[in-house]
């Protein structure tokens, strides 16, 4: 979908539908966790200083850092933070340190979006579905077995794509925000006089006069803005345009309307303060409110899954994961992908949620230090985008993100309170994905110093055999090599045990890069080795689709000749065997083995014709 392609509206109702799920469905929990959590004293001034405090964390955090300056960061269109992590790297590629830093930050920033993840669809479904409880506390037993068979629905479905029903997200989040946006105005022209929590004035009083409870409940106020990060992620998708006329012309409102209104609600019944946004309704609209909070649940739902694929796909391609399986769901939409092993570990993960936390208050305590630690490193991040891509001045440059940090850091130092209370589980789950791929990066490091270290010049090589020369058979023979310019050990083993060399002879490199996008014009390099041998070197951004034979397709005319059906591939499978010495710690080599053994096939990945594919084993030391 792109914005030359479709119309305005076509692609802001799109964008209500994949990019406003989470923060969209945030109004389910946010204002029950606030007084659930019984910092607060109910008092009326004390509704006028949350519903404050809520709208300016709105407007500040979402309008204000993501939709008028983050939007801007865009790396060729896309956003998201591998995006705006390789914006930032490039910026800073002259100094190497600061670089390497920066990498481990934004890929541990990645990681977090793992853990968030997990903990979205848990709470978002299952807040949804604990409003039977309001109905009637008899369906109190049924909240947990629903959630989990909806979740479970909505994995299973996965691998058939969403192309088909995708194109209800949109006209259901729209309906979404609008019966919650009139549920809200309904209590408000009951007590209109909520509105003045609309000035600053009463977060300001309520924070100056409760500064320690103030602290304490931003982990629960943050809950607001969780998915503020997906308007920005998304913008590959819609553009800016359509993200920005969505939240302010639609989101924005709705949503303001319906914090507003479950104040109204609490002013005139403090009773309702145990589930206050389902309490909006009235008993006959209470059922088909909560089947409409299931379906906005999934829908917010999935967008975190997709972008769990579409993350774990960017990630492996910037080298920080070995290859998985990746399936397109759709012919006309690159962007439709499915990855059975993130699939069926969110979910496992998701499971385990829900079994150990049991009810949305408790899921609300792990919730929020994933969110606030990837808002601040965006933070961090969008300064060195301003500062070293776009050249602005230093104090410009501080004020425009000083603030946010600010606020950043208040909100992830409130959620670091909830670290013993259920915050450690997104944290152990980020944890764990970051030791994989830190241990995946350094282990290909390791390994291609080794090939390196026992590799021989491809030229000379080639010299050296053409002074006696093997028997040449007919068709081409594609040796993938990791490095440029070396032997490939698939090649030698060939010589060694086949004794013959095929009439034309392609040496190829897949490269991937720092952008989202390469195009057709800058796909292969090409060099001549001379006896119809070629140096090719193919490369990607990281939100390409790598497709060997498509790619090489365009060497035709370019001194190849190259004919599918008489091409082979070979490919040298490397088996690691970690040894001591001045590499990783043992733990950490055995564990890069393993996933090196278990990596998807690079034919699989570079989509090779299965039948046309020779793989060749050797053992490699690290």
């Amino acid at each position: 979908m792109s914005a030359s392609k479709s119309s305005l509206p076509a692609l802001t109702l799109a964008a209500i539908g994949v990019a406003f799920g989470d923060i969209g469905t945030s109004v389910l929990y946010t204002i029950k966790e606030v007084f659930g959590s019984g910092h607060v004293q109910f008092t009326p001034d004390n509704v006028y200083g949350i519903l404050s405090m809520v709208f300016w964390t709105l407007t500040v955090v979402v309008s204000l850092k993501y939709v008028t300056l983050v939007l801007r960061a865009d790396n060729n269109g896309e956003g998201g933070l591998i995006a705006m992590l390789t914006l930032a790297s490039r910026a800073v590629a002259d100094r190497p340190a600061l670089r390497r830093k920066m990498l481990l930050v934004g890929i541990f920033g990645a990681c977090l979006f793992y853990g968030d993840g997990v903990i979205t669809p848990a709470i978002t479904v299952l807040s949804a579905v604990e409003g039977l409880e309001v109905v009637s506390p008899t369906f109190k037993e049924w909240v947990i077995p629903l959630t989990l068979l909806i979740l479970f629905g909505l994995f299973f479905v996965q691998k058939r794509g969403t192309a088909d029903i995708g194109k209800f997200f949109g006209p259901v989040m729209i309906l979404w925000l609008l019966v919650i946006g009139v549920l809200g105005l309904w209590q408000i022209i009951g007590h209109p006089e909520i509105l003045w929590a609309l000035l600053p004035w009463y977060a300001w009083k309520f924070t100056w006069q409760h500064p320690g409870i103030t602290f304490i409940i931003l982990g629960a106020v943050i809950l607001c803005v969780t998915g503020a990060e997906a308007l920005y992620a998304d913008m590959g998708h819609f553009g800016k345009k359509p993200i920005r006329i969505a939240w302010f012309f639609i989101a924005m409102p709705c949503l303001a309307m319906n914090y507003f209104g479950q104040g109204a609600l609490l002013l005139a019944d403090p009773s309702a303060v145990i589930n206050p946004f389902f309490n909006l309704a009235p008993d006959w609209a209470q059922i088909p409110l909560v089947i409409l909070a299931a379906a906005a649940a999934v829908i917010a739902s999935q967008a975190l899954i997709s972008g769990a694929f579409s993350v774990t796909k960017q990630v492996i391609q910037l080298g920080y994961l070995p290859r998985l399986q990746i399936r397109h769901t759709s012919v006309k939409e690159t962007g439709q992908i499915y990855a059975p092993f993130v699939n069926w570990m969110l979910f496992a993960m998701i499971v385990l949620a829900v079994g150990m936390f049991r009810t949305s208050s408790n899921l609300a305590a792990a919730y929020g230090i994933a969110v606030t630690t990837d808002m601040l490193i965006t933070t961090v991040l969008t300064f060195f985008v301003i500062r070293y891509a776009w050249k602005l001045p230093l104090l410009l440059c501080l004020g425009a993100t000083g603030m946010f940090f600010v606020v950043d850091i208040a909100f992830w130092a409130s959620n670091l309170m909830k670290l013993t209370h259920g915050g450690w589980f997104p944290l152990a789950i980020a944890g764990v994905v970051f030791t994989l791929m830190v241990t995946w990066k350094d282990g290909r490091a390791l390994l291609n110093r080794s090939l390196h270290d026992a590799s021989i010049s491809l030229k000379d090589f080639l010299e050296s055999i053409f002074v006696a020369p093997p028997t040449r058979v007919s068709g081409t023979a594609v040796f993938l090599t990791a490095e440029p310019g070396t032997v490939p050990n698939a090649l030698m083993h060939n010589l060694k045990h086949n004794k013959v060399l095929h009439e034309q002879n392609l040496f190829v490199t897949v490269r991937s890069h720092e952008v989202p996008w390469i195009g057709l014009n800058k796909r292969l390099e090409i060099e001549p080795l001379g006896h119809d041998c070629w140096q090719v070197i193919v490369n990607y951004g990281f939100k390409n689709d790598p497709h060997l034979p498509k790619a090489l397709s365009h060497i035709t005319g370019r001194g190849v000749d190259l004919n599918p059906m008489t091409t082979s591939y070979f490919l040298s499978r490397d088996i690691v065997v970690p040894t001591i010495g001045k590499g990783m710690a043992p733990w950490r080599e055995k564990l890069f083995a393993q996933m090196h053994h278990n990596a998807s096939a690079a034919a699989e990945f570079l989509g090779l014709p299965s039948n046309a594919v020779v793989e060749l084993g050797s053992k490699v030391e690290i």
